[in-house]
Parts: structure tokens; sequence; C-alpha cells
């Protein structure tokens, strides 16, 4: 890359502040990170191809979460065991849910995104996640682990299918298969979050689809984005935390169906 586009301030500060914005996002709530960093990449730091603002973004997102969980382990929100039990799966299901997505055309594959996120915030409306707490004793154990790793399967198979991630689709999900309340679903689902991004960012490296000095800058935002992020979850009550998380949803989902319907 040219010297003169690398020490260029419209591409290093527009980056860094999206970093930040990405950080804190998946500080906050788990998730957001690659829904957040690709129209960013676009329409702020100013990357014209889609695909390498996708693949540009899985690579930050990734390490941002990887650099994010140790913010909530100082914190106590991470549950290691249940985190890699719905990674590993999980990723599996991300190589094959990017084949599929590279099958279905782009219009389509954001309304459908749209709307199952529309139905995830729905859920989490109704539901009282404050409730949902950490199931103790070797028998639900057993339950527990085979509920995370088929819905790590799963849920990876839509992270690699739209691209993302997969913090929106992970922390209600673990929530519900392994019994977390929002808090800790939240700084666990950051384990399966940075397993999918690397995956993701992974493929798309190997098809020369990655702006390595954009995500560096990402990245450098994002540290401090999910440190404060991280912070901030531990003052927001659950409750109110969980409706943030699902109105943060419904705005995103409508935001994709008004950007995809006007194109």
């Amino acid at each position: 890359m040219p010297v003169e586009i690398i020490l260029d301030p419209f591409i290093i500060f527009p980056s860094i502040i999206s970093g930040v914005i990405v950080g804190f996002s998946l500080g906050l709530i788990g998730g957001g990170g690659s829904v957040l960093a690709v129209p960013l990449l676009l329409y702020v730091v100013g990357i014209k191809d889609t695909h390498l603002a996708i693949g540009t973004s899985a690579l930050a997102v990734g390490i941002i979460a990887g650099i994010s969980i140790l913010n909530h382990k100082k914190l106590g929100n991470i549950q290691i065991k249940k985190g890699l039990l719905f990674a590993i799966p999980g990723i599996v299901g991300t190589l094959l849910g990017a084949q599929l997505g590279l099958w279905t055309p782009s219009e389509n594959l954001l309304l459908l995104f749209a709307g199952f996120m529309a139905v995830v915030g729905f859920l989490i409306l109704r539901k009282n996640t404050s409730k949902h707490e950490v199931t103790n004793g070797n028998s639900n154990l057993i339950l527990i682990s085979k509920n995370v790793s088929l819905s790590g399967f799963s849920v990876g198979m839509l992270a690699g299918y739209f691209g993302i991630g997969g913090g929106f689709l992970i922390v209600p999900t673990i929530m519900y298969s392994g019994g977390l309340n929002i808090i800790q679903a939240i700084g666990t689902s950051l384990v399966s979050v940075s397993s999918f991004g690397i995956t993701i960012a992974t493929r798309y490296f190997v098809a020369d689809q990655v702006d390595l000095f954009v995500a560096l800058l990402l990245i450098i935002g994002g540290v401090t984005g999910g440190y404060f992020g991280a912070k901030t979850s531990e003052k927001i009550p659950k409750e109110k935390l969980s409706k943030v998380f699902a109105v943060l949803l419904f705005t995103v989902a409508t935001y994709i169906v008004i950007r995809t319907m006007a194109m």
C-alpha cells in the first residue's frame, strides 16, 4: 500500500473512530460488531468494495472480540468451557454457512438477516432474561453441553451464511441453551464471536479481500471501545440491557430493510 494512503488522516481517523464504536458495541452487548463495522467501513471510512469491507471487518471484529474477552474475564463474566462448547462446533458450521451464503443473492441475504434479527429481538422482549442463571449439577451439565454444542453449530452456520461474527445470534442463543443470564452470555459469547470472525476473515483473506492496514486501525480503536463497553455493561441493570439489545436489533433490522429496498 502506498505511503500516502497509509498516512492519509481521512483514512486513519475514521477507521479508529469506527473501531471505537465497534469495540464498544462488542464490549457492551457482545454483538453488533460486524453489523456496525461493514456500513462504517463503506460509508465512513470510504471502502468501495462490499466484499473487502466484509473481510476487513471480520478480521478486526474477530481480534477485537478476542481482546474484549480479557476485559470480561477480569469482571468474571465469562464461562470458558461453555464458550468453547459453543465455538468449536460453531467454526465447522461457519465454514459450511459461508459457502451457502455465497450461493445466495446479496439482497435476499440481507432481508433474511433483517427478518431473523427482528424475530430474535421479539423473543428477547417476551422473556425476562435476568432470571436465567447458570445451571449447576452434573446431570443438567450433560444436557446443557449437548444443547450448547448443537446451538453453536447452528448459529455458526448462520454467522457464516451472513458473513458476520454472530454476536446478535450468539447472545440470546447461549442464554437459553447454556442457562446464562445476559451479562454472562455477553462475556461468554465473545469466545464465539472471535472464532467465527477470524474463520470468516481467513476465507476472505485467501480471496485477497482483507485490508490489513484498515483492520489494524479498527483494532486499535476497538481495544479502547471494548474496554469501556465491558465496564458499562456492569453498570446497566440486566433488564435494561436486554431491552437495549432488543431495540438495537430492531433498529439495525429496519435500517437494513430500508437500505436494501432503496437500492
